[in-house]
């Protein structure tokens, strides 16, 4: 009997080699382990493929069309953006992410880019590399002002595991927390996030990026806030309408941002927000899910999903020429 041929195409995305991957072995399978792949050569490398393995090469109708007898779609990750869901549907093609598996991770990440934003830690941080604090004729540095969150209000889209674990943490500083209704749903019966946004004090983005919410972080929406408010968004860059943002900003329409994501990732060297320099823009790389321990359990989940899907068809057949 011939062995599902599996392909793993961003293999570096979960670093490896500081993970325990003895469950491959448990897989009864043909599997190769790509490290990156580029545009190029993802035709090639699916086009005897039954299952593929990916976080976040791009699987468009013209590459997928390579690949006849494809069954399965992994995503090593919750987003599947990167993936066209509309042709897997249509020619049989089992596309399945992994939710829940860096709740903790990103969850402590948005903690820590809006406690560094309430605190100004930054430039308090560089106010002492620099020796301003020996320099003070004063015991402490006042010159940033710091915002204490208890008390104030956060406004929280997505309410799935990510979202609720971030509404306990900032219950546990002792904020109020209202959810807000995703945009789209119209049977959604929580207030809308325009509603909100007037009395939010912090607005934190936890939901998938879909063409109903596709920068549902906007010129208008940003006017809506208060000149104190700070936004912070793990989840998916898309969401955020960034020249928008960056005027936002500069002009002190809202008090500050914590981003971990970008529209396009990696972002180019001359990408706005990279080069904006504002004390009060924090970015970090895509990073809030690499946690050690997120990464075994989103690997482990990855194929658990895998080897259950392979166990339940027979190899072959299903084209989809």
């Amino acid at each position: 009997m011939t062995l599902p041929h599996v392909v793993f195409l961003d293999a570096e995305t979960l670093d490896l080699a500081t993970l325990d991957t003895s469950v491959l072995q448990q897989l009864n399978a043909d599997v190769v382990i790509h490290e990156h792949t580029f545009a190029q050569d993802i035709g090639e490398r699916i086009a005897n493929a039954d299952a593929v393995l990916v976080n976040k090469v791009v699987l468009d109708e013209e590459v997928l069309k390579s690949a006849p007898q494809l069954k399965y779609i992994g995503v090593t990750a919750t987003g599947m953006n990167n993936i066209d869901l509309q042709f897997c549907a249509s020619n049989g093609i089992h596309v399945q992410n992994v939710e829940g598996y860096g709740t903790d991770s990103v969850a402590q990440h948005t903690l820590t880019l809006l406690l560094n934003l309430a605190t100004r830690f930054v430039q308090y941080q560089q106010d002492v590399t620099k020796g301003k604090w020996s320099a003070s004729p004063h015991f402490c540095l006042l010159e940033h002002p710091v915002i204490e969150l208890a008390g104030k209000h956060a406004v929280i889209v997505g309410h799935g595991a990510l979202g609720k674990r971030v509404e306990a943490l900032f219950k546990a500083m002792g904020m109020r927390v209202t959810i807000a209704a995703r945009p789209g749903n119209e049977g959604d019966a929580r207030p809308s996030l325009e509603s909100l946004l007037p009395s939010a004090d912090v607005v934190s983005l936890h939901c998938p990026l879909t063409s109903d919410n596709e920068k549902m972080i906007n010129a208008k929406t940003l006017s809506l806030m208060k000149p104190t408010s700070f936004l912070i968004n793990t989840a998916r860059g898309g969401l955020v309408d960034e020249p928008a943002l960056l005027e936002a900003l500069k002009t002190h329409c809202i008090g500050g941002a914590g981003l971990d994501v970008l529209t396009v990732e990696p972002p180019p060297k001359d990408h706005i927000l990279l080069n904006a320099n504002l004390p009060n823009l924090l970015i970090t790389p895509h990073n809030a899910w690499i946690g050690n321990t997120a990464r075994q359990t989103l690997f482990n989940m990855a194929i658990d999903h895998l080897k259950s899907f392979l166990s339940s068809i027979e190899v072959g057949g299903n084209s989809h020429e």
